[in-house]
């Protein structure tokens, strides 16, 4: 049987707050669409990987975080106060959101304050600061975290994962036209004529016994101009691979890993988009199994004891 994973971003703000200006209208309405997520999940039973920034499981702070080892300057954007006065940059409500739910999903880390752990100025003393600090937020609300997602998946120092009890990560995988000089143009002709399918495979063991799971497909991965001249000459093209990986997991009893951040829902093309995949998730349940990271984390131990 085949296995589909669903790991979400969730971030609010802090997924932007390093890029100026600041992007408001990329999650000015996240708060919405994580709503309409929990209520989605439900309605079809299925549950998914929340990754969350560490941040939001606080319902207030300084603005300072002088205890952390941060870049300089890092929480310059950090408002402060209460999560009532700045709802954007805290999340408690929404935390409890995802364990009121009566679908099993599971809590996982997205780090503390969306530090790119694979960038050339995080230190080892970054990164444990980062991990430390989600870890013992999410013991204030006795949580055990499994699973991390990277921050705009930049993968790095595993090692202090490993060291604060993660057991599973999520990586992506490349395409045949990620290192190409005509990336935009291979990417069209991909999606638009089904040159590839995505990646389903088991994950592992890797580095620091750490299990690696790898992202077969990103729900919002299509979003160039030029989409909307293939889209008349096919159907939706992410959904359309989406099926293909599902189908691909049912042949060879594989894992397809889908993944997105709730603020990408926008429009009610957007929403449409996750529905339509709910929906093909649900046609096939007699043939594939919804899991979490945490759970084929431990399907992959148990099958190397």
């Amino acid at each position: 049987m085949g296995t589909v994973v669903i790991s979400l971003d969730a971030e609010l703000a802090w997924g932007y707050h390093d890029i100026d200006p600041l992007p408001d209208e990329k999650f000015e309405t996240a708060r919405e669409s994580w709503a309409w997520l929990i209520d989605a999940f439900e309605e079809f039973s299925i549950r998914a990987t929340w990754a969350i920034v560490g941040h939001l499981f606080r319902a207030d702070c300084d603005g300072v975080h002088a205890e952390t080892a941060a870049p300089n300057g890092w929480f310059r954007r950090d408002p402060g106060g209460t999560a009532e006065e700045h709802p954007l940059w805290f999340g408690p409500d929404l935390v409890e959101s995802v364990l009121d739910s009566p679908v099993d999903h599971e809590i996982a880390s997205h780090s503390h304050s969306h530090v790119e752990f694979g960038a050339d100025g995080t230190t080892r003393d970054i990164a444990e600061s980062e991990v430390a600090t989600c870890v013992a937020l999410a013991e204030e609300w006795g949580l055990d975290l499994e699973s991390f997602v990277f921050p705009r998946n930049n993968v790095g120092h595993l090692d202090v994962l490993a060291e604060h009890g993660f057991k599973n990560y999520r990586s992506t995988g490349r395409r045949w036209f990620s290192d190409s000089r005509f990336r935009r143009a291979g990417k069209a002709l991909d999606y638009g004529l089904g040159l590839s399918a995505p990646g389903v495979a088991q994950p592992s063991l890797a580095d620091h016994g750490l299990v690696r799971h790898e992202g077969s497909q990103y729900l919002f991965s299509f979003e160039d101009p030029v989409r909307r001249f293939v889209r008349p000459l096919t159907a939706e093209p992410v959904v359309r691979r989406v099926e293909r990986g599902l189908d691909r997991a049912v042949e060879t009893d594989g894992v397809f890993h889908l993944w997105f951040h709730p603020n990408e829902l926008r429009s009610a093309a957007d929403y449409e988009r996750v529905r339509t995949v709910l929906t093909a998730i649900d046609d096939r349940r007699d043939d594939l199994t919804v899991a979490t990271m945490a759970e084929v984390g431990r399907r992959v131990r148990r099958a190397s004891e």
